[in-house]
């Protein structure tokens, strides 16, 4: 293929000189990821000693589901079947069993104000927040060399809205855990220019070894914080 493709370079113009360089530049770089990939392949997986987990299937029980696939996120780490995953919880509209609601998680979020139920929001979003505790816990008792999971992973936990029943998209509420950073406070963003949550993620993508000083809307990075 090569030399088919240094004979057809020849023939062509300037435009279609690069064009043809830029393919080429994309294979070799498919190339070496195929043979990073089977290299990864190769490489004995830890072992876990545990039984497999159990699906859930009512799509109403928005805390077990949350559970299980967290489980499933813990395993995969500690396997090293991935480095990076990604969880959306949608809010719900089915009313959540085993708790003492009496609505769904999107009705109960565009409470409108409303004392009661904001109290019953209350309880779903506690609830949800008792399954990520729990699943920090469990990596933090996960050994994974000379630490553990906790200690060698960046966990971020949020919202796309700070107040769901406007859909107000500022102010988010935002939880950062593992990865060495300085824990147990609060920083506050700017909440009149609203501080940019891509600047976080500079940060994390700066701890993860990436050379990068920009992403998104970022202004900049959290390291004077975190």
């Amino acid at each position: 293929m090569g030399e088919q493709l240094k004979s057809l370079e020849g023939r062509l113009g300037r435009h279609d000189r690069q064009q043809l360089a830029d393919y080429a530049e994309a294979v070799r770089e498919m190339e070496k990821q195929l043979h990073a990939n089977e290299q990864w392949a190769q490489r004995p997986k830890p072992v876990v000693d545990e039984a497999p987990p159990k699906d859930n299937a009512n799509k109403a029980d928005i805390i077990g589901r949350t559970d299980l696939m967290l489980n499933l996120i813990r395993l995969a780490l500690q396997t090293d079947s991935t480095r990076v995953c990604t969880l959306f919880i949608r809010g719900m509209d089915l009313t959540p069993p085993w708790l003492p609601v009496s609505e769904n998680h999107h009705g109960l979020s565009h409470h409108g104000r409303n004392p009661d139920k904001i109290r019953e929001l209350k309880i779903i979003e506690k609830a949800q927040l008792d399954s990520f505790a729990k699943f920090l816990k469990s990596l933090r008792d996960t050994a994974d060399g000379p630490g553990n999971l906790l200690d060698h992973s960046q966990v971020l936990i949020g919202s796309n809205l700070g107040d769901a029943s406007s859909h107000g998209t500022t102010n988010l509420p935002i939880l950062l855990a593992g990865g060495g950073y300085r824990h147990g406070r609060h920083v506050a963003g700017d909440r009149e220019k609203n501080t940019p949550l891509c600047n976080l993620f500079v940060t994390m993508m700066q701890r993860f070894g990436m050379e990068v000083d920009n992403f998104g809307s970022s202004s900049g990075d959290l390291n004077h914080a975190v």
